[in-house]
């Protein structure tokens, strides 16, 4: 047996390009290859259309889960040529990775590698594109066109989930089962997300539909008024509040180059409801955005306790616990450069935005507090009285 080194340099090295290399490792790129990494599939494909919405170019997004496994994700845009005279038109974010780059629109469905990736990990895509009463369609296989663009004149609209539109892009895909064995789509978890988008983003318009069961089903969510009915919405029938209003506030603040949308109540409960967003992805781990909103918090509610005489000199400040008991709350902010801590991206970093929330939070609920004495004095002795000891 040689004792001798195996050698090893640049030779050994392979290298996979394009979409070759999405097929190889398709966990880098959709996080697993069961049924959440469909599901991000989904989401790659809609934020496309998500954002034609918030630009004011489409109205409304309509999925539909269908009975042979496909997905189709259709808008109301004005149709998106296969080729544009600047050269990035649909076939090409089809069909080649990091093809275009993300609007300014501080809105982010997915951290995926876009329509390329769900082009390359599906067995068969169908893109479809509506345009002045005329449909233009091309089919790929697994990340390749199999029928070049074909164009037929057509009524002047189509049918999309139940509704007519004139013009629109619809997008239909079939998970490679080569990849994605047995993973079956859950409508419940995507409509979760869908709805919890609407929240995120003032003007969204989606409906879900699942055909998949002999009695189809469909949710709509129509546009939200924001983080504020977010709150009402996780506090459900659970727990009467301690205080009718949700208290709500959004804020753009130049220093941490971004807005915040931030809103909260107490109910008469133990239990603590806190979800934070950065560009609209959950942050499970929070992060300096929701470390800002526990310091305002803080602040602001210690400050009122000891000028109305709630809290007596002797008394030690209310800390964080005594602060969450019954608290449901969402802080949102959308920043033009998100730094996230590891690799899951689940705790936003960017030091400044701690400061920014503390000062808005403290600002707002301190006016707030001020202007509503009733149902301040109804908080503070929720947290005083019944709350236990930090």
């Amino acid at each position: 047996m040689s004792l001798k080194p195996a050698r090893y340099d640049a030779s050994h090295i392979q290298v996979s390009e394009g979409l070759e290399a999405v097929r190889k490792r398709p966990g880098m790129y959709v996080g697993t290859t069961g049924e959440r990494g469909v599901r991000h599939m989904v989401f790659d494909i809609a934020e496309r259309a998500l954002g034609e919405i918030l630009d004011g170019r489409a109205s409304r997004l309509q999925v539909a889960l269908l009975a042979d496994g496909g997905v189709r994700v259709a808008d109301d845009a004005d149709g998106v040529a296969f080729g544009e005279p600047d050269g990035v038109g649909l076939d090409r974010l089809l069909t080649m990775l990091h093809c275009g780059t993300r609007s300014g629109r501080r809105m982010v469905a997915s951290f995926g590698g876009g329509l390329a990736v769900v082009n390359a990990l599906s067995s068969r895509l169908v893109a479809e594109v509506w345009s002045g009463g005329v449909r233009e369609t091309r089919v790929y296989s697994r990340g390749i066109a199999v029928i070049p663009p074909a164009e037929q004149a057509e009524s002047s609209v189509h049918a999309d989930a139940g509704s007519a539109v004139a013009d629109g892009t619809a997008i239909t895909f079939w998970p490679d089962s080569e990849i994605f064995e047995g993973a079956e789509l859950s409508f419940d978890a995507l409509a979760d997300r869908f709805r919890e988008l609407v929240f995120l983003n003032s003007g969204l318009d989606i409906s879900i539909t699942d055909e998949r069961s002999p009695e189809p089903r469909s949710l709509h969510f129509p546009p939200s008024d924001g983080v504020r009915d977010m709150v009402a919405y996780l506090d459900g029938p659970a727990a009467a509040p301690v205080h009718s209003d949700v208290i709500a506030f959004a804020k753009d603040d130049p220093r941490m180059e971004g807005t915040m949308e931030v809103a909260f109540r107490w109910r008469d409960s133990s239990e603590k409801q806190l979800q934070c967003f950065a560009n609209g992805m959950p942050t499970p781990y929070g992060g300096v955005h929701a470390l800002g909103f526990h310091d305002g918090l803080k602040v602001a509610l210690n400050a009122y306790a000891r000028e109305q005489h709630l809290l007596t000199a002797a008394d030690p400040d209310l800390g964080v616990g005594r602060i969450g008991k019954g608290l449901t709350a969402v802080v949102s902010v959308k920043l033009d450069f998100p730094r996230f801590e590891g690799c899951t991206r689940g705790e936003l970093g960017n030091a400044e935005v701690r400061a920014c929330v503390r000062e808005a939070v403290i600002a707002h609920l301190g006016t707030w507090l001020a202007e509503h004495p009733r149902e301040a004095a109804a908080i503070l002795e929720h947290l005083i009285r019944r709350a236990p000891r930090d």
